[in-house]
């Protein structure tokens, strides 16, 4: 016969809470999957890749999973008062896009298992042990971003072979960017270009940031990748033409808002592959036992109505190479 203490510790304590399905159907409890990402339900497009990857599996919303959605904007403060609310709503699996977001979700629980939709260099950042053995009660998807911001610089200089002085944006909040910084010096170096940290805690430090980049003068931006930038990348665009500055981002969301040219993971697709790690962890596994994925579907997207705009002259043999390009 169990006690209330055994109860108790079935439901808070180290590697028996992990078996979360097999605990579900014992209690006739539905599992609860917390989200939480920048931007709003609005401006979410992976919210629904994430859901659609659930369906695939065979889960169902309303029949056997439930989910719990939060947004935090722009505002990475606000990140740790609503894992605290998702803890309240009990869930039993918290999904998380973001670096600032995987660490206040860290520091929340150790217990309750951590999916990372899609994040920039964990291993880097420290937010898990080792890509084969994530340790701890974090795993997911990983996104190499200080290779591709490289390749990147690269590509920019193929762009616009006159430019010399960039801007980098930055978002204070990521614990990454510093890391995507050093990454990126040497090959700025060789590359001849100066540059400029831009640092915006919020989507209000868009337009002072660009309007100071244009009397200095700034050959373009260089936005490096986040959660916040990406949720509100069509008011990064706007202040950006205003000033009539390039901006060169990381995905291809950002392009489609208005950015000239994206090259990295498919976000889309990341997001959509992290349901498969809720379910592995809802079958029984550890969260520490599920080796940490790389993104393997990479895109190079050019917005030539951004291009025209800016009179910029892409070279036709960097269009061939394109996977997709905006007219």
């Amino acid at each position: 016969m169990s006690s209330r203490r055994d109860f108790i510790t079935l439901l808070g304590g180290g590697a028996t809470a992990w078996p979360l399905a097999a605990r579900a159907q014992q209690t006739g409890k539905t599992p609860r999957v917390g989200y939480i990402r920048a931007g709003t339900l609005d401006n979410d497009p992976y919210r629904e890749e994430f859901v659609r990857g659930m369906r695939d599996l065979g889960y169902l919303e309303g029949r056997n999973i439930a989910y719990e959605f939060r947004h935090y904007g722009d505002d990475a403060e606000s990140i740790p008062a609503l894992i605290s609310d998702l803890l309240r709503a009990k869930v039993d699996i918290i999904v998380v896009g973001g670096a600032a977001a995987v660490r206040a979700a860290q520091t929340a629980t150790q217990s309750i298992p951590i999916v990372m939709g899609a994040v920039s260099d964990p291993l880097g950042v420290g937010l898990i042990a080792g890509l084969a053995r994530p340790g701890g009660n974090t795993t997911g998807l990983s996104v190499l971003s200080t290779e591709l911001t490289v390749k990147r610089l690269e590509l920019l200089k193929e762009v616009m072979p006159q430019a010399v002085r960039i801007a980098i944006l930055q978002q204070p909040a990521n614990p990454a960017h510093p890391v995507f910084i050093k990454g990126v010096e040497p090959t700025a170096g060789l590359l001849g270009f100066n540059y400029w940290i831009l640092e915006a805690p919020g989507s209000e430090d868009f337009e002072p940031n660009f309007a100071r980049m244009r009397e200095w003068p700034a050959d373009a931006i260089f936005v490096l990748d986040d959660a916040t930038f990406i949720a509100y990348r069509a008011g990064i665009a706007e202040a950006a033409a205003r000033y009539r500055l390039p901006l060169i981002c990381g995905f291809r969301e950002m392009t489609e808002a208005g950015c000239l040219f994206s090259y990295s993971a498919s976000l889309k697709d990341a997001w959509y592959r992290s349901a498969s790690f809720v379910d592995k962890i809802l079958k029984g596994a550890k969260p520490s036992d599920l080796p940490v994925q790389q993104s393997t579907k990479f895109e190079f997207v050019i917005n030539l109505k951004t291009a025209r705009a800016l009179g910029l002259e892409i070279p036709p043999t960097l269009i061939a190479r394109a996977d997709e390009v905006i007219e």
